[in-house]
């Protein structure tokens, strides 16, 4: 991927004032933008511009903030663009929502401009190579994580998992057996000092082990502290 000072940022934002509060100060930091101010149009750039990273809005006219999120995912190539999404004061739970569909964070308005940079180049790093290269496949149960590959198998069949899912199933089961509160979770997966609440922990939990299917059970809760991956 593109170092982040010459990556490629789409922006999706309806609101005139906003989208050019963002194009002008990303600009200025040296990105390369491009945006839309409706969904449909978003989803027509994320594919012919192929965009290194998307800032989305959650509330558009026509196809909704989720829609475009759920759509870009489920893209080839779109596992693992990064996502914020841009949220109004009292939408926390569809912020939420948006993580669930695999955006990697989201931002409540009004916000500055400096904190949406730096969000931005967390995300980045923690998409960029060199933070997937951690050494050889772990195996655990019916699992197989390659940390290189960024891929996961139950017995012989790859996992589809967003990018969180992955980042988290990795931790734990780097470590069977250990408990780690959501925060740690958090620090761990999204980097410290992250704005999350515990529910959006528990949405990945509940999404990862859906995915698993029923292996799922290895991901186990402990009441009143965290989670852990089961111990074989």
């Amino acid at each position: 991927m593109a170092a982040m000072p010459k990556a490629k940022v789409l922006i999706i934002e309806d609101d005139e004032d906003i989208l050019e509060l963002v194009r002008y100060n990303l600009s200025k930091e040296g990105f390369k933008t491009v945006t839309a101010n409706t969904g449909e149009k978003g989803l027509e750039l994320f594919r012919s511009e192929n965009p290194n990273l998307v800032i989305l809005d959650l509330m558009l006219p026509g196809l909704d903030g989720l829609d475009v999120c759920r759509a870009i995912r489920s893209a080839q190539d779109g596992s693992y663009v990064p996502i914020i999404m841009l949220t109004a004061k009292g939408e926390e739970a569809d912020g939420v929502s948006g993580l669930e569909l695999g955006a990697d964070d989201y931002i409540v308005k009004p916000f500055s401009p400096r904190v949406l940079i730096a969000r931005m180049r967390s995300v980045q790093r923690r998409h960029s190579p060199d933070n997937k290269s951690e050494g050889g496949l772990i195996k655990q149960a019916e699992l197989t994580i390659d940390p290189q590959k960024h891929q996961a198998w139950l017995r012989d069949e790859q996992l589809e998992l967003t990018f969180t899912e992955f980042q988290l199933l990795q931790f734990l089961a780097k470590k069977p057996g250990w408990v780690f509160s959501r925060y740690q979770i958090v620090d761990a997966v999204r980097g410290e000092n992250y704005h999350v609440t515990a529910r959006a922990v528990d949405v990945q939990i509940a999404g990862l082990r859906k995915k698993l299917g029923s292996a799922g059970a290895v991901i186990e809760t402990v009441r009143g502290v965290g989670y852990r991956f089961a111990e074989a």
